[in-house]
């Protein structure tokens, strides 16, 4: 009797479980269907390539559309427009025609799912910055207060007359006052230490010589140099967050010299939709509406010029290929411009420290777009595994021949380690860069 009891008790719960599950299982999803249909060209609260979905169940009960209509305009909207007076005024407001979603058809309870994922999305509101913005302060920090220059001229005044009132009273000590020139003195005194003044003469001498040379190595470095930009955009955000492919904005790396700055019409792409969730937000994507002459629901026509400050300019005597090192060489773009989903700034020369600390990077020592930056890295980037000779190649076989006939040192260097690097390939070659 226990045990029929006990028997039954595990079937009706086992009962339980699966129909549970399979009614759980049975529920539409409607936010994964409404990112699988409707996300490319709707939003919950904002128009888009499409209207906003908010609502819109109740907006066609009000404006007098069949019942059920909507269920056929989300399927098939031609035929909900010859069905339906009002479904066929829907199919007029924009041009663009919708897609039409025949695995739909007569699911009612899916198209449901969707509006009511969609009613139940908040409408994402514009916070107010909090604090004051661009507050000033009373001193930048950093800088040298007046204060302090007023001070050190008060000292030299004091220092030179107090010096002048102990000539005196020296010369009247000896009975007589002393008409000789502060130069005199110097001079006079300089004869008496001529050793020592000699010995601190050649010290500042070579430290002038080793700052010159120094000055001199600093020429054309530019690391951290950050020019302010039109607009800000935070590579960060559309990188990182977003997760857009480097190659999406900066479309002509592939094929040409130049990786080429985005269009306007690329960013209008998303912000035509993206407006920004607060003030700040908003403010800098207007900047990117005007450029591209858009009002909010349509193209005005009078368009602006993006004016971008670039910066680094190629010296015209240096000649650099992007698609080279791109395609051929396989270099990805954080080798030389960093990691860019963490970079918050619109652009800057990023510091061979910093790439240096960049997953996958080759490690280089010398400063970020100098001459010696590129030859260490055609020195270190590996292009190719394996024996030259077994490449099979008609351009490989005549590399192997000319390390073999021409430069028996650097051929050397390649049975040594084993490594095909740029400069087996004559990356070292001055006219390889340089006009």
């Amino acid at each position: 009797m226990f045990r029929s009891i006990k028997q039954w008790c595990i079937g009706a719960l086992t009962a339980v479980v699966v129909l549970g599950a399979f009614d759980v299982s049975a529920q539409p999803n409607g936010e994964a269907l409404f990112k699988a249909k409707c996300a490319t060209c709707h939003q919950p609260h904002a128009d888009g390539t499409g209207p906003k979905l908010s609502g819109v169940r109740q907006k066609w009960l009000d404006g007098g559309a069949k019942e059920g209509s909507i269920y056929t305009w989300v399927s098939n909207w031609k035929a909900a427009a010859a069905a339906d007076q009002y479904a066929a005024g829907v199919s007029k407001v924009k041009p663009t025609d919708m897609q039409t979603f025949p695995d739909l058809a007569g699911k009612v309870e899916e198209i449901n799912a969707i509006f009511e994922y969609v009613d139940a999305q908040e409408e994402p509101k514009i916070d107010d910055p909090k604090g004051p913005v661009n507050e000033s302060t009373d001193e930048e920090e950093g800088g040298v207060s007046w204060i302090w220059i007023i001070v050190g001229l008060m000292f030299v005044v004091i220092i030179m007359a107090v010096g002048g009132v102990r000539r005196q009273l020296n010369g009247t000590a000896k009975g007589s006052v002393d008409e000789k020139s502060y130069m005199e003195e110097f001079k006079s005194w300089a004869w008496k230490n001529r050793k020592y003044v000699g010995m601190g003469g050649l010290v500042i001498v070579i430290s002038l010589v080793v700052c010159l040379f120094l000055a001199g190595y600093s020429i054309g470095v530019v690391e951290n140099y950050q020019p302010s930009q039109p607009i800000a955009f935070p590579h960060d955000v559309h990188t990182g967050t977003n997760g857009i492919d480097c190659k999406y904005c900066h479309n002509s790396v592939t094929k040409s010299k130049s990786a080429g700055l985005p269009t306007v019409n690329v960013c209008m792409n998303c912000h035509k939709q993206i407006k920004g969730r607060t003030p700040e937000q908003a403010e800098k994507i207007a900047a990117i509406y005007e450029a591209a002459g858009w009002n909010g629901d349509a193209y005005t026509g009078k368009t602006s010029p993006i004016i971008w400050n670039k910066v680094h300019v190629l010296p015209d005597h240096v000649y650099f290929n992007h698609s080279q090192h791109v395609v051929v060489g396989g270099l990805d773009c954080k080798q030389c411009h960093g990691d860019m989903t963490k970079q918050n700034e619109t652009a800057r020369v990023v510091p061979v420290s910093d790439l240096n600390k960049v997953e996958g990077n080759i490690p280089l020592t010398k400063a970020t777009l100098t001459m010696g930056w590129c030859i260490e890295c055609h020195g270190e980037k590996e292009i190719s595994e394996g024996a030259l000779d077994t490449k099979g190649s008609g351009y490989y076989n005549e590399i192997h021949k000319r390390l073999l006939n021409n430069d028996k040192k650097l051929y050397g260097q390649y049975l040594e380690d084993g490594k095909v690097t740029v400069k087996e390939l004559g990356g070292w070659e001055c006219a390889k860069c340089h006009y």
